[in-house]
Order: structure tokens, then sequence, then C-alpha cells
């Protein structure tokens, strides 16, 4: 039942994290690309990829920190079910070139993000 309550509570913090930032990037740039869930996807991608390495094979913290971070907090936090309905809102309004560069970008740049946070986490 403690893990339960653990990954509640960061997927709280995650899903309050991720609504603040895309309500921010949304009011700063627009709406028109969605990247405010862009930006949440790729840092969320960077975030997962640079702390499990650190908390499994660098400082092996308690598990309950990860179940704390890479499922409740980050789980909410990153949005891929939200990615993909806006990638079909952008086909949907026939703004293909909108979507293609979504799904590849995302794609992409999330893997990236991941495999750098990896490499910081096993430099540390």
């Amino acid at each position: 039942m403690q893990s339960v309550l653990i990954v509640g509570v960061g997927g709280f913090l995650g899903a309050i994290a991720r609504y603040v930032l895309a309500l921010w990037i949304g009011q700063k740039w627009g709406r028109i690309f969605p990247l405010g869930t862009f930006v949440i996807n790729i840092s969320g991608s960077f975030l997962i990829g640079l702390i499990m390495p650190l908390f499994t094979e660098r400082f092996m913290v308690n598990p309950q920190w990860r179940l704390f971070f890479a499922v409740g907090f980050l789980g909410a936090y990153t949005t891929f079910s939200t990615f993909e309905f806006e990638t079909n809102g952008l086909i949907r309004d026939g703004e293909w070139t909108l979507a293609a560069l979504n799904a590849a970008g995302s794609v992409l740049a999330g893997f990236v993000a991941l495999k750098l946070g990896d490499v910081i986490a096993k430099s540390i």
C-alpha cells in the first residue's frame, strides 16, 4: 500500500508539472504546433535516461525513490497519449507536415535526450 501512495504522490506532482509547463509554453509560444507536449516528452525522456542509471547503477538508492520519480512523477509528467491525440488533430486539420514533424521529432529527439541523460548519469 505504501508503494501505491508513493507512486500517487509522484504522479500528482508530475501531472501538475506537466500542466503548468504546457500552459506556460502555450501562452509564450502559441499552440499552432504542440510545443508544450513536445518539450515535456523530450525533457521527460532526458530525465528518465538520467535518473534510472543513477538510481539503479551509480547510487543504488532506495527503490521507493525509483517508484516516486520514474513511475509516479515521470509517468504522469510525460504525455505520450496527449502527443498521439494532438498529432491526430494535426492530421485531421490537414496539417500533415506538422504532424510528421511532431511524430518524427518527438521520437528522435526523445531518444537523443534519453541517451544524453544516460551518458551524463554514467559520467557522474
